[in-house]
């Protein structure tokens, strides 16, 4: 087997943890040293990854959209197939945690943090065209039919497909590790479709490498339009002009945050975070249906459904041509690019939470539940949003004009009921969930770069904090001298960075997988 994380007998480890040199160092030097170029240079870091930004895009923008059709279609499968009634480490294999914290780990460790973030900013952009999104749709700016554009656009963006995505690496890595006696690591997720030989030597370390890098180049990503976000609610909120103080600041705040509770183990931290993160989200969402336009809510929610559906194909295999970049390659394909950096790694978040449950168990609270929770918080606050900027309430385009792509979500609390309530707890709210999910994906980090490690122990303390610290140390050097016309271009060219590194393996994941599923025997 590969140096890994080995397992017996779906039992913890006993052999000391050591450091997995061949995949920590390749790493650590070349995230060590996009943090040190941010300090030297940070122009230069801002055109390596624009440069990589508009080359995968532009190149391998139909293969993003044709796997994750593909990953789309067989996760579907997989789960109404009887195929679903095979359980994560055995027939008597019992489960950790409940279904409402387990689902609760699922959501805010994956990407609730930006459904929270663009349930308002995304559709009133396109419905106010603010960037040249409709420009090639035939749909005119600001009326209905853009307001069901809108909400149908970012139904298809942050639902079934992007959670398919995860939830298939997720579904891979903790078959092999509980049912087959693999190690927990991306090489042995490959082992269907290349035999033991990807687990040794050079293969397994460069596979595993690339998936790390990928993940924390997308983790420094999102975690640089989370100081994005949060720092535009205190210049729309409180006036506090955004700046690298205020970003530096906030950096610390949450660096500070992921790495306390990365220390704490998931349990202590993960845990608890998730329940309360959650539990937030579920108050606003009541709040916003209850005191907002409630009929025009569902029939805009309805509508925008409606919409997807009908131009689903269209949307899923367009290599830009049709929509535009402004459209697909800086929303619909940037998404895929940061998604599918997370997916392999975030596989393994998955499979640690997932074991004693049923294949259809994970799917449910993996793919099913957190995309249905996206389309109510879209059709909730993207349509009460629509609804305050069509009938005059607050004009949302203007500002989101004035202060950039994240800023209309603070002037939308501001004016809902108790709004200068709603504004300081969902800023704490949204740093603890940007804490939330790079604490999952820190551990996991650790985790990859540590020979010996069960799913129930935790890696070293010391590597948990040496990335935490190199990501935020990226993230903030894009977010305060890479931006542009939507505020976080340095840190979106960051994020198709990771995706592109790990396409090609994400394809192979995905091919392992039918292979495992559809040709190979089974084991329960």
């Amino acid at each position: 087997m590969s140096n890994a994380i080995k397992k017996e007998s779906n039992l913890p480890n006993s052999k000391k943890q050591s450091l997995r040199k061949g995949v920590f160092w390749p790493s650590a030097i070349v995230v060590g040293g996009a943090a040190l170029l941010g300090i030297i240079n940070n122009q230069l870091l801002t055109k390596v990854a624009m440069d990589t930004f508009l080359f995968s895009l532009r190149t391998f923008g139909w293969l993003y959209q044709i796997i994750s059709v593909v990953a789309l279609i067989v996760v579907g499968i997989v789960t109404f197939s009887k195929i679903g009634n095979v359980r994560f480490g055995g027939e008597n294999a019992k489960p950790k945690y409940s279904f409402f914290t387990w689902f609760a780990m699922a959501l805010t460790g994956g990407i609730a943090t930006g459904v929270v973030t663009y349930g308002v900013n995304e559709p009133i952009i396109y419905l106010g065209n603010i960037y040249g999104e409709l420009s090639n749709t035939g749909v005119t700016p600001e009326t209905t039919m853009a307001a069901i554009y809108s909400l149908g656009r970012c139904f298809y963006n942050w639902t079934f497909v992007p959670y398919a995505m995860y939830s298939f690496c997720g579904l891979v890595i903790a078959y092999m590790y509980f049912n087959k006696n693999r190690s927990l690591s991306i090489s042995d997720s490959l082992v269907p479709l290349f035999g033991e030989k990807v687990t040794k030597g050079v293969w397994a370390d460069l596979i595993d490498t690339l998936s790390l890098l990928a993940i924390a180049l997308g983790l420094s990503s999102s975690l640089g339009a989370g100081l994005a976000l949060v720092g535009s609610g205190f210049q729309t909120a409180y006036g506090i002009s955004q700046g690298p103080v205020l970003w530096l600041i906030l950096t610390l705040v949450i660096a500070g945050t992921f790495m306390a509770s990365a220390i704490a183990g998931i349990d202590k931290g993960i845990k608890k975070l998730s329940d309360f993160n959650a539990k937030v989200y579920y108050i606003l969402l009541i709040i916003v249906i209850i005191s907002g336009p409630t009929l025009y809510i569902i029939r805009m929610t309805t509508a925008g459904m409606a919409f997807w559906l009908q131009n689903f194909w269209i949307w899923a295999l367009d290599p830009i041509d049709i929509g535009g970049e402004a459209l697909v390659m800086w929303w619909t394909l940037y998404d895929w690019a940061i998604w599918i950096a997370y997916a392999p790694l975030m596989g393994i978040f998955l499979a640690i939470i997932s074991y004693g449950r049923t294949i259809r168990q994970f799917m449910v609270i993996n793919w099913i539940l957190p995309s249905v929770f996206s389309i109510i918080w879209f059709g909730v606050f993207g349509a009460t949003a629509i609804y305050w900027q069509q009938n005059g309430i607050v004009d949302l385009i203007s500002v989101i004009n004035e202060g950039g792509a994240v800023s209309g979500l603070w002037a939308f609390l501001q004016n809902m009921p108790f709004g200068v309530v709603f504004v300081p707890v969902l800023m704490i709210t949204l740093v603890l969930s940007f804490s939330t999910a790079a604490d999952s994906m820190t551990r996991t980090i650790a985790t990859l770069c540590t020979n010996n490690v069960s799913y129930d122990e935790e890696p070293p303390m010391a590597q948990k904090v040496f990335w935490g610290i190199s990501i935020a140390a990226i993230a903030f050097f894009m977010v305060a001298y890479a931006g542009g016309a939507q505020g976080v271009d340095g840190v979106k060219y960051l994020a198709a960075a990771g995706g592109t590194t790990v396409l090609f393996i994400f394809v192979l994941q995905v091919i392992s997988g039918i292979k495992m599923f559809f040709f190979d025997e089974i084991v329960k």
